[in-house]
């Protein structure tokens, strides 16, 4: 396996079945804690704009010449998709001194509305997707991360506000 193949499959990640997107989805989440445990939000932003920057490299060594721009197993995109949707609590926990495994609603919810949103496309995330070009691989899972983000900010100001909790 070349160093593209590596970073793009996620160190073989990408190889497991089925749904290659929901494990590498998964297999990002102990990396965030790993980051985020080390060195906070920071850390944890930073990642992701190198992961960002390697998995569209490796993209496009990988689709060069290929019909199919977003082979299934290129899961960097997911973890990149997925760290975005847990800056929604790595940024709280960093800042108030919270421990990130006390805000585990949030990692749960971040999991689930990011494949929600990667899996359905909706909106820009689908635009994206038809970019049909390895930014368009990347931007896609960088939107629905986004959009994870938001809903996991929106249901913790609906718990914590309005229900008091």
């Amino acid at each position: 396996m070349n160093t593209a193949q590596l970073i793009g499959t996620v160190c073989g990640v990408g190889h497991l079945r089925p749904a290659p997107g929901t494990w590498g989805s998964l297999a990002a989440l102990p990396l965030a804690w790993v980051l985020h445990t080390v060195g906070g939000f920071p850390l944890l932003v930073v990642a992701t704009l190198v992961l960002f920057f390697a998995g569209l490299w490796a993209t496009r060594i990988m689709t060069k010449g290929q019909k199919d721009h977003d082979p299934s197993e290129i899961v960097i995109d997911e973890v990149a998709g997925q760290f975005i949707a847990l800056w929604a609590i790595s940024y709280p926990s960093w800042a108030h001194g919270i421990e990130i495994t006390a805000l585990w609603p949030g990692w749960v919810a971040g999991f689930v509305l990011f494949r929600f949103f990667d899996i359905t496309k909706l909106g820009p995330v689908g635009w994206a997707d038809r970019r049909g070009d390895p930014m368009g691989v990347m931007l896609d899972d960088v939107i629905a991360g986004v959009f994870a983000a938001i809903g996991v900010l929106v249901l913790a100001g609906i718990t914590h506000g309005v229900m008091g909790l």
